[in-house]
């Protein structure tokens, strides 16, 4: 993605035959390329990056906490999804620091649709709306089968 700003070039064509040089040298080397305004890109990237790391940390530090009885179990049994998370949660502790703390307001939003979201599937939950339930798991779906289709998964 690229997000050219008013600052990061000089105005005009100039900053167009910027950005179209910097979107070639990407795409000669094997890139899929797109223009976007920066605050798109920091919402698209807070959503699809940031807030999965954001997740996979609370989530393992989450397992961590626990008692030690239940740690262990967690690590014995857990599954592929789990053990997704804890891929994620491996990464480089310097790098998401810089990453939380340069783009926290765009994290900052994501995270708080996300509370939203998972507070009404709480909801449901808590009163046996199994429509909501299924809706959410089949956008979940969705989503899933359309990264396939666009051979991101």
């Amino acid at each position: 993605m690229l997000a050219p700003t008013a600052s990061s070039t000089a105005a005009g064509a100039s900053r167009s035959a910027a950005t179209a040089r910097v979107r070639a040298l990407w795409e000669r080397a094997g890139s899929m390329t797109e223009v976007m305004d920066a605050a798109t890109h920091d919402k698209v990237v807070a959503i699809v990056s940031h807030l999965p790391h954001l997740i996979a940390f609370t989530i393992c530090g989450t397992a961590d906490d626990l008692a030690q009885e239940t740690r262990e179990a967690v690590l014995r049994f857990a599954a592929s999804g789990f053990r997704d998370f804890t891929r994620i949660a491996a990464s480089d502790v310097d790098m998401w620091r810089d990453i939380f703390l340069n783009n926290r307001e765009a994290v900052l939003e994501m995270l708080a649709r996300l509370t939203e979201d998972a507070q009404a599937f709480g909801r449901a939950i808590r009163w046996g709306e199994a429509g909501f339930i299924e809706d959410r798991i089949r956008r979940g779906r969705k989503i899933r089968r359309s990264l396939i289709e666009l051979k991101q998964a």
